[in-house]
């Protein structure tokens, strides 16, 4: 996400060396780079321009001060722009109003409308305990209301049926009568989209906003549209009374010109971004976060948020426990350890919101390639005996034939994930010990192609 951006904006700033003061003259240039980054990354032109002559008013005559280098002080101002530009702080939905709450969800087909409802349904009812209802209204694309019925079984919450005859209005009016009477606190309404804009599909959808008087109407918009998403924005903010955006597949193989741009262009915050296919990939957007990540600094506020939803915190207890007891670190810890980290959205997800300094090694990894691996690792432990997996020692070469045959990979992986868990081994002796920096070192030995399957 956002790699190309990242890496030029860290060439600008490590071309002003030796500087007392960032001047117009001394930062002119790193501006010009800055410019081109960001038109590369397909942000909108007049965002690009907001950007640069903010920065450049604010960068002039900005003491280089303390051990700060003048790039790190032009960093300093371009992640306050950025995130500026995004939304300052995150904002959440407003769903202070006489149950149900009524959420609209717009955009184009194809934006990921259907599965953002899921998710948003799923996150509300998981992290604010609420009771979620969800309807279609899209009576025209085939199979949009069974994709939504199974989106919502899979979500485990409520559906309202409707049916390709109904009008939407009929469909989001029954939805709001049903929702009363059953004490749901949220009705998340999924609309058509097409696939260009339409006036019939903005006429339609201005009714459905009439008859519903929603408190939020979400615009979800495809990330990697890039410029495409500035143009559609427009376009639904001129129809509707935008609340929120929800920004879809900002994992994906995105430039980030719509993260950058689409919240200037509305005026609306951005609320949520969609990241994979998985129901539990949708994260609350925070732009100084997503700033930091931009800039190549990491996120780290969120990688404990997300450390914290994937943890069992029971489990992390009776390790904890075990650890200090000086019993060891065996290959079912190992194993849960590798089950706790693919909880937490897997390794290349985590990677996401480190520094780059850290990140780089997550980039060189095949799509599909982590869980992948982490199965393969699965397997060969589950194929040792209870009495192996807690005396590693005890696997000399015919078990190890034994387990590699077991698991259907070759004695060559076995060895891999016996090495590798004896670096992890180290690594917990140095941290039952107080060796954070050491324990930190080891890490290396963890990174991408350190699991069998990833060489």
């Amino acid at each position: 996400m956002l790699d190309n951006l990242t890496q030029r904006l860290a060439r600008v700033m490590k071309s002003l060396k030796g500087e007392a003061r960032l001047t117009e003259a001394n930062i002119g240039e790193a501006l010009r780079e800055v410019r081109m980054a960001l038109l590369e990354a397909d942000v909108a032109l007049p965002v690009v321009k907001d950007f640069i002559a903010a920065v450049k008013e604010k960068a002039v005559g900005e003491e280089v001060i303390g051990s700060l280098s003048p790039g790190q002080a032009l960093v300093g101002v371009v992640h306050r722009e950025l995130t500026r530009i995004m939304g300052e702080a995150h904002e959440g939905l407003n769903l202070a109003t006489q149950p149900p709450a009524v959420v609209l969800m717009a955009g184009l087909q194809g934006a990921g409308k259907t599965t953002t409802v899921g998710k948003l349904g799923k996150l509300l009812k998981e992290n604010q305990k609420k009771k979620v209802l969800v309807v279609s209204c899209d009576v025209y694309r085939p199979a949009a209301i069974e994709q939504l019925k199974s989106v919502a079984a899979q979500a485990h919450i409520d559906f309202f049926p409707s049916e390709v005859g109904q009008k939407p209005e009929d469909i989001a009016a029954s939805a709001i009568d049903w929702a009363k009477r059953h004490y749901h606190d949220v009705l998340l309404i999924d609309t058509a989209g097409r696939l260009a804009i339409d006036q019939a599909m903005m006429d339609e959808i201005k009714r459905l906003h009439a008859v519903v008087k929603p408190i939020e109407t979400l615009f979800v918009v495809d990330a990697m549209l890039g410029q495409d998403a500035v143009n559609t924005a427009k376009a639904f903010n001129e129809a509707l009374p935008l609340t929120g955006v929800v920004l879809t597949k900002l994992d994906g193989d995105a430039r980030g010109g719509a993260a950058l741009s689409v919240r200037h262009i509305t005026g609306a915050p951005i609320k949520y971004a969609g990241v994979g296919e998985k129901l539990g990939g949708l994260e609350a957007f925070h732009p100084e976060r997503m700033a930091s990540r931009i800039l190549g600094m990491g996120d780290v506020l969120s990688l404990i948020e997300e450390a914290k939803k994937g943890l069992d915190e029971q489990k992390a207890v009776e390790f904890a426990k075990k650890l200090k007891s000086g019993k060891g670190f065996d290959l079912n810890d190992f194993k849960e350890q590798i089950a706790q980290m693919r909880n937490m959205g897997g390794l290349s997800k985590l990677m996401d919101k480190l520094p780059a300094q850290f990140a780089q090694a997550a980039g060189q990894l095949p799509a599909g390639a982590e869980d992948k691996a982490i199965r393969r690792v699965e397997g060969i432990i589950n194929s040792m005996t209870p009495t192996e997996r807690a005396k590693p020692e005890l696997i000399k070469a015919s078990r190890k034939r034994r387990i590699a045959a077991g698991a259907g990979v070759q004695v060559q992986e076995v060895n891999r994930l016996l090495n590798q868990f004896e670096q992890s081994q180290k690594m917990m002796k140095q941290l039952t010990k107080g060796g954070l920096g050491k324990m930190m070192r080891g890490m290396k030995g963890l990174m991408p192609g350190g699991l069998p399957g990833l060489r």
